[in-house]
């Protein structure tokens, strides 16, 4: 990711070359490289859940609603989202504990100034060897 936001990086280089930009943005240490670097780790958790959920959905159940005068739409909004609810809150578990506590992805694309839970936990137990706040914090 720090290949693709940096100053030099590929998505610079490629705007530039393009002519959309005459000078590289500055992309690295915001909050939106923060976010694009979280996305980017934890969305195949997010989806496979989700997919094994919708694996599993019988495709004659949107049949029937259409036939039942369901446009796609709402067949898809009153039938296969209510089925794959398992796979949508099995995939927001499995992306939302370890997001919170990342620490890796703030330090490098957002820099020091970037705050989150895991990374603050990481400063008051390793730098600051503060186990009482850290252990306060983390409850």
């Amino acid at each position: 990711m720090l290949l693709i936001v940096r100053d030099e990086g590929f998505l610079n280089l490629a705007l530039m070359k393009l002519g959309l930009f005459r000078a590289p943005l500055e992309m690295l240490y915001t909050d939106g490289a923060v976010l694009a670097g979280l996305v980017y780790s934890y969305l195949p958790f997010m989806i496979l859940p989700i997919y094994s959920a919708l694996e599993k959905l019988d495709g004659s159940l949107l049949e029937a609603a259409e036939d039942l005068g369901c446009s796609r739409f709402t067949a898809f909004w009153l039938v296969t989202i209510p089925l794959s609810k398992n796979g949508l809150i099995a995939g927001c578990f499995l992306v939302f504990i370890p997001a919170i506590g990342e620490f890796v992805i703030p330090s490098l694309l957002g820099g020091s100034s970037t705050l989150m839970i895991g990374k603050l936990l990481w400063a008051e137990y390793f730098s600051n060897r503060d186990w009482p706040v850290a252990a306060a914090f983390a409850v």
